[in-house]
């Protein structure tokens, strides 16, 4: 029998904006699919969008995550396997900033 999927009334945006390293896509992607993304989602953070930019001078790439409270990503930000996971993700980033907003539907961009 399969599982529904977990439902969760998000509140809260955490926003990643970056360059992908030319030399690295595969192992890039290998990561950020294979141990990244399970990781938050095992620590309740969950990835919804992922946008590329196509023309301009921004970030490459811009990823979302969603939890459904505060305390969820600062409990994440705050553990041992975060720092382990986000040290691993920067060396197949540069240019990378990370932001938490409130949840609000729609594309939300990293304004510096």
């Amino acid at each position: 029998m399969d599982e529904d999927p977990e439902v969760i009334i998000p509140q809260y945006k955490m926003i990643f904006a970056y360059d992908i390293a030319t030399s690295s896509n595969d192992s890039y992607l290998q990561f950020v699919l294979g141990e990244m993304v399970p990781a938050m989602q095992e620590m309740g953070v969950y990835m919804t969008e992922a946008w590329h930019t196509g023309y301009g001078d921004y970030p490459l790439r811009m990823v979302v995550f969603v939890a459904e409270d505060i305390e969820t990503i600062q409990s994440m930000l705050a553990s041992d396997r975060w720092e382990e996971i986000e040290s691993q993700f920067m060396t197949f980033v540069r240019s990378y900033t990370r932001k938490v907003v409130s949840y609000r539907q729609g594309f939300q961009f990293i304004e510096n």
